[in-house]
């Protein structure tokens, strides 16, 4: 029978479970930066501070400012709801858009994002697919509200168009890279085992991406809903253009108003959007 001693002597059991490559990855992760991340970080540094100068970026220059703001703000108090109604009705409106928006973007975006992930497309749809979403991406939303505006007229139905292609530029590279980052081991056995390519997507890939992608589409609604607010400055629906006249016409309790019934609208929607998220994660 071994003594007390000797069984003092030996090496604690490594962790059930624990795979070595796991564990060495997790000893990496708090290993000393190489030098070559030292040296990165006076180019960073370089890199900012030009940032900061071509910007024009003053601490000063916004010290100064801080009293004009101060004065704009405290001319917002107290709000005005003489036109409660008119903001409600607005702030229902620039909600469907965004509704609009949201399903027809996710959807086209979905089916973009089939041909722009590579553990999907081949390379011949592949790169197109990524060229036309790099495009996409690099034209803001109020290129493409006021391009819709010129096209169908004022309203919400151009915003509604401005959302759905600009979703496919932001949400549907998004919706691609979830794809690319699922588990590849039950794809290759699906097609080790000769299952099509459909079958591939339908019960190897949206599955396990099928978290995220919902996730992603609820964060697009969310910022649909804040974007609505932006194009109706261009006159494509929404309660935007309440709230450019409102600041034209120096109606700050009425844009007051307007601020608070967004920011409610907002804090609603991300709040169910977080209880939708726990459920779904």
């Amino acid at each position: 029978m071994p003594s007390t001693a000797t069984s003092e002597k030996r090496p604690p059991a490594l962790a059930p479970g624990l795979d070595p490559h796991e564990r060495a990855r997790l000893e990496r992760a708090f290993a000393v930066p190489r030098a070559r991340f030292l040296l990165a970080i006076p180019v960073a540094v370089a890199l900012l501070v030009w940032s900061f100068v071509g910007a024009e970026f003053d601490f000063a220059k916004l010290g100064e400012g801080a009293v004009n703001m101060g004065d704009f703000l405290s001319r917002m108090f107290p709000p005005t709801w003489a036109r409660f109604d008119t903001i409600v009705a607005l702030l229902i409106e620039t909600l469907q858009m965004a509704v609009v928006g949201s399903v027809l973007g996710a959807v086209l975006s979905l089916i973009v994002a089939f041909g722009a992930a590579s553990n999907i497309a081949p390379r011949w749809l592949y790169y197109p697919t990524r060229w036309v979403m790099n495009v996409i991406r690099s034209l803001p939303d109020l290129v493409f509200a006021l391009m819709f505006v010129s096209a169908v007229g004022l309203g919400p139905f151009a915003g509604i168009l401005a959302m759905t292609v600009g979703s496919i530029g932001s949400i549907g590279k998004v919706f691609a890279e979830a794809m690319e980052s699922v588990d590849e081991g039950p794809i290759t056995a699906m097609r080790a085992v000769g299952a099509s390519p459909r079958q591939v997507v339908q019960y190897g890939i949206l599955p396990q991406s099928a978290p995220l992608l919902v996730s992603y589409t609820l964060l697009l609604f969310e910022g649909n809903v804040r974007g609505a607010t932006i194009l109706g400055m261009v006159g494509a629906g929404g309660i935007g253009l309440e709230l450019t006249t409102a600041m034209k016409m120096y109606d700050y309790g009425h844009l007051s108003a307007i601020v608070i019934c967004i920011i409610v609208l907002v804090t609603v929607i991300d709040q169910a959007s977080a209880i939708i998220r726990r459920k779904i994660t």
